[in-house]
């Protein structure tokens, strides 16, 4: 099923219980247009309200993941006459970036599983967009590039707070300082990234993930995921009860008794098949 993203550089569509986001600007290695800031939300709120969407998987066309914004269509529009329109404040400015980036948070803050898939590289505000997903699957040929301090720009799109929280404060602060290009294989022993795959492999491998996630069982990965995140700021006194309260829920579904009675079958398919010890004979 396609979804109108009101917008060709943004694709979405449905794929066996998977939201399937892709930015599509391949010729720009999917950097960031201004049709994406609404496109992405508008995607991300159509299939969460699609019932049978169960997980949601943001990618990029062809061999890059995101260039970030695009610097070369970031010079200020002009007016039909030529003019150019007023330059906004500094807290416009500030607003107007917070609303084009609240992709990110969607992501992160998203009833289900979130995935990204990176064919190649994410740069810039597409860090922050890789890392807001709950779990990554890389391309062996994909890397993560700050690209902020060369332009002289301090960081957007949440990937100086989200290259924090994964790296600690030293090394995120090298990272971003210095430019550093994280390789794939880097990323992964980082925890940057989950999985890698030979390129080739990414498309097939990404969705058969996240067909798996979005087979459920849905409730409790919902009530997971409010648990890690919980975790980043409360402390275990605060989270006790409410990781207990979701236990206990999670506990009165049907969800979970069909789980626990295939549980019971496979136990005992697995001792009818185990070889008989003399006492038992």
């Amino acid at each position: 099923m396609q979804v109108d993203t009101g917008t060709d550089t943004v694709l979405a569509e449905v794929v066996d219980g998977v939201g399937v986001v892709t930015l599509n600007r391949p010729e720009r290695r999917n950097a960031l247009h201004p049709e994406m800031y609404d496109g992405v939300p508008r995607a991300l709120d159509a299939l969460l309200a699609e019932p049978d969407v169960g997980c949601i998987l943001i990618t990029g066309a062809g061999k890059g993941f995101c260039a970030g914004g695009d610097v070369r269509d970031g010079r200020q529009a002009k007016n039909a006459d030529g003019s150019r329109p007023p330059q906004p404040s500094v807290e416009e400015a500030g607003r107007d970036l917070a609303h084009s980036a609240r992709m990110v948070t969607m992501l992160r803050d998203a009833p289900v599983v979130t995935i990204a898939a990176l064919p190649g590289p994410a740069v810039g505000a597409g860090i922050g967009i890789a890392l807001a997903a709950d779990l990554r699957i890389a391309a062996r040929s994909a890397r993560l590039v700050p690209g902020w301090s060369p332009l002289a720009f301090s960081g957007d799109f949440g990937g100086t707070w989200l290259l924090t929280r994964f790296l600690g404060p030293s090394k995120a602060m090298e990272v971003l300082l210095e430019n550093l290009e994280l390789d794939a294989d880097e990323c992964l022993r980082l925890g940057l990234f989950n999985r890698l795959v030979d390129d080739a492999e990414l498309p097939t491998a990404a969705l058969d993930w996240a067909r798996r996630i979005a087979a459920g069982p849905r409730t409790m990965q919902r009530l997971l995921k409010e648990n890690v995140r919980q975790a980043e700021h409360l402390t275990l006194a605060e989270a006790l009860p409410l990781e207990s309260d979701r236990m206990a829920r999670s506990g009165r579904t049907d969800e979970h008794r069909a789980a626990v009675k295939a549980w019971m079958a496979r136990a005992a398919a697995k001792r009818a098949e185990a070889p008989q010890t003399a006492e038992e004979r």
